[in-house]
């Protein structure tokens, strides 16, 4: 697929994707309010949302190594806490 991103802070992490992977695998109403937007990227929460993300791209025949993803972390209060919470409208 693509290169993503994980976005941590000290309680939290986000999958960085992009809204066309969403529609792509044919999920993106089905992500929580508890995933975040800004612009087209998308970032989805780790406990419920990326592992959707992660089954749906296995169906689909993408194979995305959670484990390989790199990680932005911050010490302090991620800026992904700042967006938009995630509507696909």
């Amino acid at each position: 697929m693509t290169n993503f991103i994980w976005h941590t802070d000290p309680s939290h992490a986000w999958l960085e994707v992009t809204r066309k992977h969403l529609k792509v695998l044919g999920i993106e109403n089905k992500v929580s309010e508890y995933s975040y937007q800004f612009g087209d990227r998308i970032y989805l929460e780790e406990d419920c949302d990326a592992p959707l993300f992660f089954k749906a791209a296995d169906s689909a025949g993408f194979t995305v190594n959670s484990l390989a993803i790199p990680e932005m972390h911050t010490d302090t209060e991620s800026e992904v806490r700042s967006y938009e919470s995630y509507s696909n409208d």
